[in-house]
């Protein structure tokens, strides 16, 4: 998996807490976010999965990567371990890799792990998900 860069937009920030109902003031003003003791607008807690999406590690990629049929995939979980503030205007380097991939029981199990670093090489995010393929064959 290739690594990619992805730098945060207010304004991504924004239609995602939309998105999820999230009426938070400090996700749509600079101000209030700064009053809040932030630098700039932050990530709602689950923001990493739009970065993923739109930064390189679509589902369209993980279909194609991993040869999986679309209309049998779930999502399995998911995790992420913060470990520095992220705001709008920071850039981040993604590098994901392959944690594990095994089957069982007609199901096949993929879970990525990506670590994220600001632009000063600083480790700032983890994100760990999991897909499931059903319907897998036994080998």
């Amino acid at each position: 998996m290739k690594p990619f860069s992805f730098t945060i937009e207010r304004g991504k920030i924004r239609e995602f807490a939309m998105a999820i109902g999230d009426r938070n003031p400090i996700y749509y003003d600079v101000d209030i976010a700064r009053k809040e003791g932030y630098r700039d607008i932050p990530i709602p807690p689950t923001f990493p999965t739009a970065i993923e999406m739109w930064g390189g590690l679509d589902f369209e990629t993980l279909i194609e990567l991993f040869g999986l049929d679309p209309l049998k995939v779930l999502h399995g979980g998911q995790e992420y371990r913060y470990m520095g503030e992220l705001c709008a205007g920071d850039t981040v380097t993604a590098a994901p890799k392959l944690i594990s991939s095994f089957e069982k029981r007609n199901l096949r199990f993929i879970t990525i792990g990506i670590h994220y670093k600001n632009i000063d090489g600083n480790d700032v995010l983890y994100s760990e998900s999991t897909i499931i393929e059903r319907g897998r064959t036994q080998k």
